[in-house]
């Protein structure tokens, strides 16, 4: 009786935690294939991407870290992210609010004290972190360090109120707020005119980012852009994050890290949205019941979530996008995304892994990389 029990609960974890050892054993330790969506007449795909063996092989989680929630924690609370020191720039945008932009330069990886020139022809990749996270993030870090070791410049653009900086003007940050990237974006290219740029969302950053290129069509600067587990479509994701037991731990977990912020700039939230609300919510639907709904003036927070959804602008995106997902992300559900539309459009290549969790895809036995860190910087797109 003790063995069978120990048997059924072990099942029973097993499945809780979404393990896939035991498959990735029976796989030979080979990985799954990564899944390619794209136009069948699409030249980013036939001249570029059908080019890149990266995008053609496999994907093998760090053997103990073999399930979603384990890959998320542990980005989460460590992450191993390699070591370096930025060099901040502060920008103010037109309205008075203050971005905190940290650079990454290729030299400074060799310890060398320059600056970048306005007639630089190096390539410069503009991060765009995800909800309440910053240039420290462990996964920036990853992401970051392995552009610069291949002789990129990186620019990590942080939200506003975000990595140590104060908010300066009567505006938050959101989930579709794309006034901030425009601004930087082309604050950036007047600045370094023969720089080709390209931008790197992340999480809520990559709802943000695909938002912002299916408003500019032709007219935005970038040369090409990624789209890293983007939640694609806010309703369905704050339906599946409030429907199991697991999925609530982290609706509570990322309704504390908003709380935090508030918190943070509590002068200004107490003046512009309801702080008694912020203080008591216990998820993100009602921190965006109680702030962001107020201060960007949306009636409901369905209202929000339907108007700032990416996936509703995927068809007039106009430069290479490549999108990475992981089929088994807790937080952003594969339900969410577009497939059709990215299918549709000439210019996206759609990657689905089954495994990775939430912009983890550690990789190694070690798990001292992030599998979508070589991706991004070969592809172009």
């Amino acid at each position: 009786y003790a063995l069978a029990a120990l048997v059924a609960v072990s099942v029973l974890a097993y499945r809780f935690v979404e393990l896939h050892v035991i498959g990735d054993l029976l796989r030979g330790l080979r990985g799954r294939r990564v899944e390619l969506t794209f136009h069948p007449a699409s030249e980013i795909y036939h001249c570029v991407a059908s080019k890149c063996r990266s995008l053609h092989g496999r994907y093998l989680a760090t053997p103990w870290l073999a399930s979603p929630h384990l890959q998320t924690l542990f980005l989460g609370i460590h992450g191993r992210p390699p070591s370096f020191t930025y060099k901040r720039q502060l920008y103010t945008v037109r309205d008075g609010g203050t971005i905190a932009l940290d650079w990454l330069l290729a030299f400074d990886l060799e310890d060398a004290d320059e600056i970048i020139s306005k007639d630089s022809s190096t390539p410069l990749l503009v991060v765009v972190p995800g909800l309440t996270s910053d240039s420290d993030a462990a996964y920036a870090k990853h992401l970051v360090h392995s552009m610069a070791r291949k002789g990129w410049n990186v620019v990590v653009s942080n939200h506003r109120g975000l990595g140590g900086v104060s908010i300066t003007s009567d505006c938050l940050y959101n989930g579709g707020w794309t006034e901030d990237v425009r601004e930087v974006i082309n604050y950036l290219h007047r600045k370094y005119p023969k720089a080709p740029m390209f931008c790197v969302g992340t999480s809520i950053g990559a709802n943000i980012l695909v938002k912002y290129l299916g408003e500019e069509g032709e007219s935005t600067p970038l040369a090409g852009a990624a789209s890293i587990c983007s939640p694609w479509d806010l309703v369905v994701c704050d339906r599946f994050i409030s429907r199991k037991l697991v999925q609530r731990f982290y609706d509570k977990a990322l309704a504390f890290g908003l709380k935090g912020y508030a918190k943070l700039h509590q002068p200004v939230l107490a003046r512009l949205a309801n702080w008694e609300g912020i203080k008591k919510s216990r998820s993100i639907r009602e921190f965006d019941h109680h702030a962001t709904c107020i201060v960007a003036k949306y009636e409901t927070v369905d209202t929000y979530y339907r108007r700032c959804s990416s996936a509703s602008f995927v068809g007039n995106v106009s430069v290479p996008l490549l999108c990475i997902s992981a089929l088994d992300d807790p937080l952003c559900t594969r339900e969410a995304i577009p497939w059709d539309e990215c299918r549709a459009n000439k210019n996206i290549v759609l990657a689905t892994t089954q495994n990775g969790g939430h912009l983890a895809f550690f990789q190694g036995l070690t798990a001292g990389k992030l599998w979508y860190g070589d991706r991004t910087k070969s592809e172009n797109v």
